[in-house]
């Protein structure tokens, strides 16, 4: 006997009215990445610190010139809104309370994958590159090093360099962002 497996593929609108209606609330750790729901990892004590770490750096660093988002989602297209962990994204006088952050308005993605670092780099990563996002950094913690991707073209990004411990990593987008990777870990 064959089982037929049918999908429901989700927009982006379908997934706001989930959250309306509360078949999906704050509490659910999801996003939807080309009309699927994932459910991402648990956020852990060490993942939790770099990224209030980053947090701090990164607004000292950025200052009025963009806007530093925290696990917030940005809007890839009709059926994809991921929820990076940092995004550093253009000035806007209201913060993007009337509409999320688009492609446009990014220039930098920061994941922190201390559990996720296959999902980050398989899921998330082409579709950031096929969005045209300019640059994406994953924060490896297991390994402690820092993958600078650049110059997205299609679904990947032809440019990847690896900062090891003890380097500093500056944002090609946006190069008032430098960081020492001995002030992550």
């Amino acid at each position: 006997m064959t089982i037929t497996v049918t999908r429901h593929h989700f927009t982006v609108d379908d997934y706001t009215l989930m959250r309306q209606a509360g078949i999906l609330t704050e509490d659910d750790r999801v996003e939807l990445l080309d009309g699927e729901i994932y459910v991402m990892s648990p956020i852990g004590p060490l993942h939790v610190g770099i990224v209030n770490k980053l947090n701090r750096l990164l607004t000292g660093a950025v200052g009025k010139n963009g806007i530093i988002s925290i696990q917030n989602p940005i809007r890839l297209s009709d059926s994809s809104e991921p929820q990076p962990d940092i995004a550093i994204l253009s000035p806007r006088d209201d913060f993007y309370s009337s509409a999320l952050a688009t492609p446009d308005d990014v220039f930098l993605i920061i994941e922190i994958a201390d559990s996720s670092l296959e999902y980050d780099r398989n899921e998330k990563l082409p579709r950031y590159a096929r969005a045209a996002i300019s640059e994406v950094w994953i924060i490896d913690v297991q390994k402690r090093v820092v993958e600078q991707y650049t110059q997205p073209l299609q679904d990947e990004y032809t440019q990847l360099h690896k900062v090891l411990l003890g380097n500093s990593i500056t944002a090609t987008t946006l190069p008032v962002v430098q960081i020492n990777t001995l002030d992550l870990f």
